[in-house]
């Protein structure tokens, strides 16, 4: 669900009509060998379509008037080639609605001293031209982003790649819809906030329906789709029995797979892309949806427990920047506070989705003293190693913050074998006691979203292109 196949991105070059049709015609030129060298690196996400030469503020403002229309444009890459007069893009550049890179980049990569001459100058003027233009995105109080140096450098390339993907988030963002059934958890602080703010700064869709209504979907659900269902799981995952007799396991694993199909064919009928439910409210279920969940968040639909709404759709939105790699709901846990050894123990009873596995998942079904319902099947699988990022977003009332800090996944140092759910070790690199004070100092939730897909330069776009505070925890 987290792929998005269909978007582009235009190219925009800025110049000049002073020096005459046949310096445009080579800024054209230029401009096309550019865009076609970088789609055919394989490192950009999302092919570029090279648009115009912008040359008259008329010509200017029309392109970026286009790109709001065409729902296909994630957005507008621009380059000031020769000296591109600002004042021409200040109309167009108010107007566009859509992430905007400026691109400060130079066709060649080298002065070319034995044959350099005024003509050349004339044409490559992109070291002073990028500052003009610059200037006035600046002027405009824009929240662009600015990537600077030579076009087909590796380095470069990537940092664009980074940038799509932040940009195709942000346009999505507009699309998500988050259903909770039941509302939050009673009595829980930092899980609250305005869903009417939350629309309007991000674009988010936040509706209540009730148990209820989820319950006879899931009762409706075929007998015949979950008997297939199951069979066919069990060349993805292990089925593990455990304590169990083999017909209450069988029994508890098909209703988690008739929680699945019912919550899939809820959200997919009425256009939701992520959900949250609530331990607290499960009348009518017999089981409180673990597995159900997982499956339905490695297909990249957001989550999120006891009716925490924006970690839902915060999840969602990082899924589709990490096109559903690595990206996962979590939870603070258990603390190893021990001098070398110290680390978080993250999880969330039964709900973190395998993306990050790094073992094969087991389907298993135990007891979770909470919920007051029957044995729910969960994945039971560890986690990974490597450089993650936890995310959260939290609402003081008069704004959001997004807050995260870098940190460093590791697996847990030995089994638990009395805590069958899905496990991930992280320790923040600034260190637990540091980046944990930090943390609570500008009171960042207990629920994330950990992603080891996204970096904090995307996170820095990404809150610039929403306008909100982004506190990254060094």
């Amino acid at each position: 669900m987290a792929v998005m196949e269909n978007y582009k991105f235009w190219f925009v070059t800025g110049s000049q009509s002073l020096y005459g049709s046949d310096v445009l015609d080579q800024v054209a030129e230029n401009s096309r060998e550019i865009v076609d060298k970088l789609n055919a690196s394989n490192v950009l996400p999302y092919p570029i379509e090279f648009k115009t030469v912008g040359v008259t503020a008329e010509n200017i403002t029309e392109t970026m008037k286009e790109a709001n229309y065409d729902d296909s444009v994630a957005g507008v890459i621009t380059w000031a080639h020769t000296f591109s007069p600002a004042k021409n893009w200040i109309r167009g550049t108010q107007l566009l609605n859509k992430p905007l890179l400026h691109l400060a980049t130079q066709m060649l990569n080298t002065i070319p001293y034995d044959t350099i001459d005024f003509d050349y100058m004339n044409l490559n003027q992109s070291a002073h031209g990028d500052r003009e233009y610059a200037f006035i995105n600046a002027r405009l109080r824009l929240n662009n982003k600015i990537i600077f140096g030579h076009w087909a450098d590796e380095t470069v390339q990537a940092q664009i790649g980074k940038w799509m993907s932040v940009a195709v988030a942000y346009n999505e963002s507009y699309k998500i819809k988050i259903v909770t059934f039941a509302d939050k958890m009673r009595n829980v602080a930092v899980t609250d906030g305005d869903k009417i703010e939350a629309q309007i700064k991000f674009g988010w869709t936040v509706d209540y329906w009730g148990v209820g209504d989820l319950v006879a979907y899931v009762n409706a659900v075929d007998d015949a789709t979950v008997d297939q269902l199951y069979v066919d799981l069990q060349d993805k995952y292990d089925y593990v029995v455990g304590q169990n007799t083999p017909e209450k396991f069988e029994h508890n694993v098909k209703y988690q797979l008739r929680e699945y199909l019912g919550l899939k064919q809820f959200m997919d009928e009425k256009g939701y892309s992520g959900f949250t439910t609530n331990f607290e409210d499960l009348v009518g279920l017999e089981q409180l949806p673990g597995l159900a969940v997982q499956l339905l968040m490695a297909e990249g639909y957001g989550f999120a427990g006891e009716g925490d709404w924006k970690t839902a759709a915060l999840t969602r939105l990082l899924k589709i920047m990490a096109n559903n790699e690595a990206t996962v709901f979590m939870e603070d846990y258990t603390l190893d506070l021990r001098p070398g050894h110290e680390a978080i123990l993250g999880s969330h009873m039964l709900e973190v989705d395998p993306t990050i596995a790094s073992d094969k998942p087991r389907v298993e079904v135990h007891p979770l003293g909470i919920g007051g319902k029957d044995d729910p099947a969960r994945l039971v699988f560890t986690g990974r190693t490597g450089d993650a990022l936890d995310v959260t977003l939290v609402d003081y009332g008069d704004e959001f913050k997004l807050i995260s800090y870098e940190v460093v996944g590791n697996k847990p140092e030995a089994e638990t074998p009395f805590l069958p759910v899905a496990k991930q070790l992280w320790t923040p690199k600034s260190g637990l006691k540091q980046g944990v004070e930090a943390w609570l100092s500008v009171g960042g939730g207990h629920h994330t979203t950990l992603t080891f897909a996204i970096d904090s330069e995307q996170l820095t776009d990404l809150a610039a292109l929403f306008g909100v505070t982004y506190v990254d925890i060094k």
